[in-house]
């Protein structure tokens, strides 16, 4: 039994068997073929018979096995890898068809590699999910055929494994790295020159020559006898805080990923980023009311708490309660903070609702509202008019685009900062916005 479920007939069989047929309905009106028929058909069956042979001569003919991370990065290409070894004693053709996770609906995947007698090969491809979560990949499905090709044999490996979904982790790391060694500008990130000074007290020392004559403390060097002189240092340890909303707004969709999930991402990478910069970073969600607090701190293991909460977060899709934010903010985050408020708001009237709640927060920290272009809406903009249907869409396309635009001067009328943006440059720009008000000192 163990045998006939691993064998396959291929489509060479089928064919070869389809010409003997006709061979022999031939042999009806021609006598004289009935004798090659028969021939031909008894060589057949003995190439199929040798063709099994060759298959089933060794126990274990190819070796296999699926080199998979421990956990995948939503919206990045993950590389999955494949490795082949073939023990049989001569070359074998091999189909390969993964049972892939079925979030990814590739019903065709399959691929396809020659491998001489011996002969060890890694092969790879590349999956892109577009949702966190557990996905679980089935078995490792190989087809060996010989160069006859009438049979080929299967052998499954490395079956059933669940492999994690997080937010961006790749991409995260991609900006850390080209943050130390400070190429942040190849991603589009804008070189801030810092403004002014925002220095803090540090200690009371001696004078010593080149010291600022501006910063003697006379209180100091009328009790010690001699000059002493107060050191400042840059301020740092400011607060950062991702602060995202879950509502249904944020579930609209933008190349197989919701906005939540680019938010998400781009939260993973700014708190990085402002930890690199001796800053705390700190996370905080909401919905209906809020639902996770994550401390700003930056000790050794917040990236990882960080991490964990964005990948258990999901949306009830209810509408977004701004005045449950602005209470929990009020009563947990004491310290002035960079609040970076990814929202989404599609109409003028929306954020007009919330905008006392948003003024509110504002007074007490330093608030950054994210939210999104409607990118289909600008692609509809720049396309050619042809008919008067045409002219209608565009029309409306550019009072939602006019709209977004006023509610950039609604909210600076009302000291709040604003980013607008695409869901492809919202990292960018986060971190752009950040750097900004660095180098301004807003925080």
């Amino acid at each position: 039994m163990k045998f006939i479920r691993s064998l396959y007939l291929q489509q060479r069989l089928f064919l070869s068997l389809a010409v003997l047929v006709l061979l022999f309905v031939l042999a009806f009106s021609f006598g004289s073929l009935l004798g090659i028929a028969k021939v031909c058909f008894m060589v057949w069956l003995l190439l199929i018979f040798a063709d099994a042979l060759l298959l089933y001569n060794t126990k274990k003919g190819i070796g296999g096995h699926r080199l998979c991370p421990d956990r995948l990065s939503n919206g990045d290409d993950n590389t999955i890898k494949i490795e082949l070894k073939n023990h049989y004693s001569y070359a074998a053709h091999l189909d390969i068809i993964d049972e892939i996770p079925e979030q990814f609906q590739k019903r065709d995947f399959s691929l396809s590699k020659k491998l001489k007698s011996g002969e060890h090969e890694t092969i790879s491809y590349k999956l892109r999910p577009a949702r966190r979560g557990e996905y679980s990949f089935g078995a490792l499905n190989v087809f060996v055929s010989t160069q006859l090709g009438f049979l080929s044999r299967r052998f499954r490996f490395s079956q059933d494994k669940s492999v994690p979904v997080y937010p961006s982790f790749i991409q995260m790391r991609r900006y850390e790295l080209m943050a130390i060694s400070s190429k942040l500008t190849e991603l589009g990130i804008k070189r801030m020159r810092r403004l002014g000074h925002n220095r803090e007290f540090e200690q009371i020392k001696e004078y010593v020559a080149g010291d600022d004559f501006r910063t003697i403390n006379w209180k100091a060097t009328a009790r010690r006898g001699g000059l002493m002189v107060n050191k400042y240092q840059d301020e740092r340890s400011q607060q950062v805080y991702a602060v995202i909303d879950k509502g249904r707004t944020m579930k609209m969709p933008f190349e197989q990923m919701s906005l939540l999930d680019y938010a998400i991402n781009a939260s993973l990478v700014i708190s990085n980023i402002a930890i690199r910069k001796e800053d705390k970073a700190g996370l905080l969600t909401f919905q209906h009311k809020v639902q996770k607090l994550v401390p700003a701190a930056k000790r050794s293991n917040q990236m990882h708490q960080i991490l964990e909460a964005l990948y258990a977060e999901k949306t009830a899709y209810k509408e977004a309660n701004y005045e449950a934010l602005y209470v929990h903010v009020k009563r947990q985050i004491r310290q002035r903070s960079l609040l970076l408020l990814f929202t989404n708001f599609e109409s003028l009237s929306s954020l007009e609702r919330q905008l006392p709640y948003l003024r509110r927060l504002a007074a007490i920290h330093v608030l950054v509202v994210i939210f999104f272009k409607n990118t289909e809406l600008y692609q509809l903009l720049h396309r050619p008019v042809n008919n008067i249907q045409d002219v209608y869409q565009k029309t409306v396309a550019e009072k939602f685009a006019l709209e977004k635009n006023a509610m950039v001067d609604t909210l600076q009328k009302h000291g709040i900062q604003s980013v607008l943006t695409t869901p492809k440059q919202l990292s960018v720009d986060t971190i752009n916005k950040y750097l900004e008000l660095k180098a301004r000192g807003a925080i």
